[in-house]
């Protein structure tokens, strides 16, 4: 079938998938990103209308400031602590900057590229943490990488160094405790914690660092409102953390780097506790009832060894071990317009790893049945 190409750092991209394949977004079932199948909520889409006069028009507050109320209110925390962006990618490029100048960047792989992608904006210098790629569940579990992190700082030499945290872990799917993760918080310069999945877990805020920066003025926490509310072309995300720190960011970058489509659904959205409430749970009743529905199905194809996850997505490994996936891969987009997350982009993964994203059950009936011809060889 010829050697695969790059991988996308990123998945979604149903663009320029539906232009190699030769076909429409729309008929492509995208299981590259880890989206809500079933958002955005109708009444946002109501909202989304009514803004097209004066949040098209004029442009956006310069400090976001009811965005920041609201985001605020949801969190239970001083608006100064907090800064929208646009998308969470935006704000890993300041949290990166940050990091450069605090010293030696400790990045748990496998994990998310674009951490390594926003240090190499600024010079930044990282080194991996290779986590252990066999667990027998999904946690919330002991963070396994505090005497490997001890150890890198000091072969490193350096009394300053920048954590970066994934929770739940992006690609593993592993949900990390609170309590594992505390004592990490006196012991870099930086701590960078990304919980962009964490709302969309059933008991996933339980585990949460959001209520120990007030403690904690080293400590950032950077959120996605695209994941839970399946938003992702409107770009919004924000960070929590120190106000002096959050100021310097806000000064770095450029003006409204915020659209005013983006914070007027970003107020509606966070505004409206109750509605926001049961939307979450609406969420996370899916990924408990479809994500295990799911994992037992995709145990049973031959071949294929999805791992616990409490996200709503699943790192799936061949079996036996180190056979490549790229021909299911390719199979599955070419002769099923399905895309699925080609895992060589994370560091210290291969061909033989895919990422799974969790669908509504008629998208998962449709990949299962898409797996089970392959799987045939037909």
């Amino acid at each position: 079938m010829g050697t695969p190409e790059p991988p996308d750092p990123h998945g979604g991209n149903l663009q320029a998938a539906a232009r190699r394949l030769g076909c429409r977004p729309d008929q492509l079932l995208d299981a590259s990103a880890s989206l809500v199948p079933f958002g955005p909520p109708p009444r946002l889409r109501r909202l989304l209308i009514r803004a097209l006069g004066s949040d098209l028009r004029d442009y956006p507050d310069r400090d976001y400031a009811a965005l920041c109320e609201a985001i605020a209110a949801w969190h239970g925390l001083d608006p100064a602590r907090v800064l929208p962006g646009n998308g969470a990618a935006e704000l890993f490029t300041w949290a990166a900057r940050d990091a450069a100048a605090g010293g030696l960047s400790l990045l748990p792989s496998p994990g998310f590229a674009d951490y390594r992608r926003a240090l190499a904006c600024w010079g930044g210098t990282w080194r991996s943490l290779p986590l252990p790629l066999d667990w027998s569940g999904a946690g919330p579990g002991p963070w396994p990488l505090a005497e490997a992190a001890a150890e890198a700082v000091e072969a490193a030499g350096s009394g300053a160094a920048v954590l970066w945290l994934t929770n739940p872990h992006n690609p593993t799917g592993q949900l990390w405790s609170r309590r594992s993760l505390e004592p990490l918080l006196e012991r870099f310069a930086l701590v960078v914690v990304d919980e962009a999945f964490l709302p969309l877990v059933p008991g996933g805020e339980e585990q949460s660092l959001v209520p120990l920066l007030a403690d904690h003025p080293r400590l950032v926490v950077i959120r996605s409102l695209t994941k839970l509310f399946s938003i992702a072309g409107l770009r919004l995300g924000y960070a929590l953390g120190d106000p002096g720190r959050l100021a310097r960011w806000a000064g770095w970058r450029d003006p409204w780097p915020v659209n005013g489509l983006a914070a007027a659904a970003g107020r509606f959205l966070m505004a409206d506790q109750a509605g926001l409430r049961r939307w979450q749970g609406r969420v996370q009743r899916w990924v408990a009832g479809e994500g295990a529905w799911l994992e037992v199905r995709l145990a049973a194809v031959p071949g294929l060894e999805p791992l616990p996850s409490a996200a709503n997505y699943l790192l799936v490994r061949s079996r036996p071990p180190d056979a490549s996936l790229q021909p299911l891969r390719l199979a599955l987009e070419r002769r099923h317009r399905i895309l699925v997350r080609d895992c060589r982009s994370f560091e210290g993964l291969g061909e033989d790893w895919l990422r799974i994203a969790v669908q509504d059950r008629a998208g998962n009936r449709r990949l299962l049945g898409a797996l089970e011809q392959f799987s045939r060889g037909r």
